[in-house]
């Protein structure tokens, strides 16, 4: 599976974006696609996953992110409202099918190459 991550950008506080993920294979839809996001200097965090068996999203967007699929295009969207400065990080898409729950980084093994989201107050 290949993953390319798209969508980032710069946006005042309040302010949305979209990010899409297009995945390839026949199969993608029957994976468990994530997103985490990276800010400088801190680890990498989950921020909501979307399978056949959940969607789950993070406390800290929950309410504000929403993600979907599409199966038919092969991708997965994640749709940010009321975006704040603590957002700002690098976003990177991933995909696994060991687990369709998981929200551990290291249970994916499929990863897109990351897009820059920067929330200016």
């Amino acid at each position: 599976v290949q993953l390319q991550a798209s969508g980032g950008g710069l946006v005042q506080a309040g302010g949305s974006l979209r990010l899409s993920c297009a995945g390839s294979g026949r199969t993608f839809s029957s994976y468990a696609v994530a997103w985490f996001r990276q800010a400088p200097g801190k680890e990498r965090e989950f921020v909501t996953l979307i399978s056949p068996a959940a969607t789950i999203y993070a406390a800290s967007v929950k309410g504000r992110f929403t993600t979907s699929r599409d199966n038919a295009k092969n991708t997965v969207d994640l749709q940010m409202n009321s975006l704040k400065p603590e957002d700002t990080a690098v976003y990177y898409c991933a995909a696994t099918v060991r687990s369709l729950r998981t929200t551990t980084s290291t249970a994916y093994n499929y990863w897109g190459q990351g897009t820059l989201v920067t929330v200016s107050s």
